[in-house]
């Protein structure tokens, strides 16, 4: 037997197929239940990466690697062939290549600080040298980055989804974390990426999780409201029929007893259907104790739902922002793609409803995680490689750094206002008028969507998937000076960090907030704790 193993490395979590090489078939497929670096988001694992160590981020995505591989229910020992798919940040992290060029937008930042530009072209690895359990001879494709901003997964984004073969004007936007986002103007591409933070993944939602069985991903309307729950093969299925304005379960489901948690996608909907009966207004929740009750004592809070409308508020500024640089209006823009898990399970009527993409498009296909998707091509065709650094090399990208645009901070200003304050859609295209912007239209008609995938991951395989909950590894350290008062460990949010006996101070980082966070450090009374200091253990 010969097998291949590929892998998105997503700013949520790692996903990761096996592969039979002599038919091309999927065998099975292996997710994290989680990032394994401290942290929330892309900037998190980038700045851990700076100030901690690239060694220890390293450290630990390659620890998760080999964890994750050895779930796949292949025998390691026939692996030939590995591919790599990811952002920029997590692939560098990965391939431990420095991510300082990264971290800086403008050339005159990089010159001062002496930090060189890295390749990030298309390449043949070897996985060994990286630290990755495969035999000595495995092959490990990695497709290339656009720019340094525009990484393999904008790639596949763009590229799997039949964005470039478009000839009309089109947008594509890949929904997580870190919503990477392109729109095809003749032959002119606009990209950007929108910091659009962990709720689109369930993260920092009370309820949340990732799109996994027993995940509420949606509600589809039948008199009342169904619960969609993931069942064990991430096909969204009936769950128990809810009454939100009573908070009551007035029917049960197939899928009773099963909901978990509820997945970005599901707070979305929740969103819009509060939005739409009223249930929301001026940022409360008009419910018996202000809260929406879903299923299984599941429920989402009104902090829930600000968590939510800000990642859509940083998504909507940055489609405005680059239809401003393309010098087009809404009216010109009909045609979506959306991609990631986000995309995919997200009701397309609702997210257009609430702003997740623009309210004009009546053409809209959904796919599932294109990133996954490239890289298993790449197993089952190595030549595709050098067709991808050439669509690299010819796409003629005009990149937008939405941090520090004036369009876009004052667009995301109106978008706080909107979902923290209450600002009504009208003030908010009174204040566009003003600025001499162009308004935001109201949604109308029913657009026509097509589903390439009905999941996330389209093929799970023969012998399906599993889930891999014990991920990352312990950051250990001692402290000069420290008296053991467990300050930092009482302090730590997610009970990610413990102080031993003999002083040792140890953090799980798939638990740790990391340098977001630093109030264990802040909370020393001695001022000896350095987590920066911390080292694998």
């Amino acid at each position: 037997m010969e097998y291949g193993i590929s892998l998105d490395l997503g700013t949520s979590g790692f996903r990761a197929h096996a592969v039979d090489l002599k038919n091309n078939k999927i065998i099975s497929t292996s997710i994290t239940e989680c990032h394994p670096l401290p942290g929330a988001n892309i900037m998190d694992h980038l700045t851990f990466s700076i100030k901690v160590g690239l060694d220890v981020a390293h450290g630990v995505a390659i620890d998760t690697i080999n964890k994750l591989i050895k779930t796949l229910g292949i025998d390691l020992k026939d692996v030939v062939r590995m591919s790599l798919c990811g952002n920029p940040i997590q692939l560098s992290i990965a391939q431990n290549i420095p991510v300082d060029d990264l971290a800086f937008a403008g050339e005159n930042a990089k010159r001062v600080r002496g930090i060189q530009e890295q390749k990030r072209d298309a390449g043949v690895f070897d996985p060994v040298e990286y630290g990755i359990e495969v035999p000595d001879g495995t092959e490990l494709y990695v497709p290339p980055a656009i720019r340094h901003e525009i990484g393999a997964d904008a790639l596949a984004m763009m590229y799997k989804s039949g964005f470039l073969e478009d000839e009309k004007t089109c947008l594509v936007t890949d929904y997580g974390t870190n919503a990477e986002m392109a729109l095809k103007v003749d032959d002119q591409i606009y990209t950007g990426s929108a910091a659009a933070g962990p709720a689109m993944e369930g993260q920092s939602i009370k309820y949340g999780m990732l799109a996994a069985p027993g995940a509420i991903s949606d509600f589809e309307f039948d008199v009342q409201w169904i619960c969609k729950v993931l069942d064990e093969n991430l096909m969204p299925q009936d769950g128990d029929k809810i009454d939100f304005v009573l908070g009551e379960v007035s029917e049960y489901g197939p899928m009773r007893g099963k909901a978990k948690g509820v997945t970005g996608t599901g707070v979305i909907a929740a969103v819009a259907i509060a939005k739409k009966t009223g249930l929301l207004r001026k940022g409360k929740l008009n419910t018996k104790d202000g809260k929406m009750y879903l299923q299984d004592k599941v429920y989402i809070t009104v902090e829930d739902i600000s968590e939510a409308m800000k990642a859509v508020g940083a998504m909507r500024a940055g489609h405005y922002t680059l239809l401003e640089h393309a010098g087009i209006k809404f009216d010109d823009l009909r045609t979506m793609y959306m991609t990631g898990a986000s995309g995919t399970y997200v009701d397309a009527i609702k997210a257009r409803d609430i702003g997740m993409l623009p309210p004009t498009c009546d053409t809209i296909y959904q796919y599932g995680n294109t990133s996954l998707a490239l890289a298993t091509d790449l197993l089952m065709n190595p030549e595709l490689l050098d067709e991808l650094q050439n669509v690299a090399n010819d796409i003629r990208a005009n990149h937008v750094m939405f941090a520090g645009d004036p369009i876009f901070e004052e667009i995301y200003v109106q978008e706080l206002a909107h979902c923290e304050e209450g600002m009504s859609m009208f003030t908010y295209n009174e204040n566009l008028e003003m600025a001499g912007r162009q308004t935001i239209p109201r949604p109308r008609g029913v657009p026509k969507i097509t589903r390439i995938s009905k999941r996330d991951i389209a093929d799970l395989g023969e012998k399906g998937l599993y889930i891999l909950n014990e991920l990352g590894t312990d950051l250990v350290g001692k402290m000069e000076g420290c008296t053991g008062c467990k300050a930092c460990e009482r302090e730590c949010p997610e009970k990610a960090l413990t102080v031993s006996k003999d002083k040792t101070i140890t953090v799980k980082t798939k638990n740790c907030l990391g340098t977001a966070c630093y109030r264990c450090q802040y909370a020393c009374p001695e001022k000896v704790m350095d987590f920066d200091s911390l080292r694998l253990a």
